[in-house]
């Protein structure tokens, strides 16, 4: 008779596919960390201090920011790198985009439907901004 095929295993490999995907470090995670949070803090003081002169410009400057970040968070995060894993790296890369604009075009047809529809006595041509 043979011997059977089953080969035994340690406690730790149990569950764990080792086929060359990195998944992380501690150092990588961290490093994703604080610079998703230094990406955080300058757009908030900017804001918060009042802005540039331009209102146009700190707009420009936070989305930039927004756009910094989401790249550190797929880089650090979801570990999307330049290699091609079966398509999958430009199909999430697709999706991702999607939801951004989704969430972003939503967001600002509800604020804008919002300042309208609540404060319709409002003279919106009179306020003054923050940068105006």
């Amino acid at each position: 008779m043979s011997k059977p095929s089953i080969q035994p295993h340690g406690h730790h490999e149990h569950g764990h596919d080792n086929s060359g995907h990195d998944h992380g470090s501690y150092r990588s995670y961290l490093t994703g960390f604080v610079l998703a949070a230094i990406l955080t803090i300058i757009p908030f003081a900017i804001v918060m201090s009042g802005g540039f002169e331009s209102r146009v410009l700190t707009a420009v400057t936070v989305i930039a920011f927004a756009v910094v970040q989401i790249l550190v968070h797929m880089v650090y995060f979801l570990h999307m790198n330049t290699r091609s894993d079966e398509g999958w790296t430009m199909l999430s890369m697709i999706f991702t985009i999607i939801v951004v604009v989704i969430m972003i075009a939503g967001s600002v047809w509800v604020m804008y439907n919002l300042n309208t529809n609540m404060m319709p006595s409002m003279d919106h041509e009179s306020f003054q901004g923050f940068g105006s």
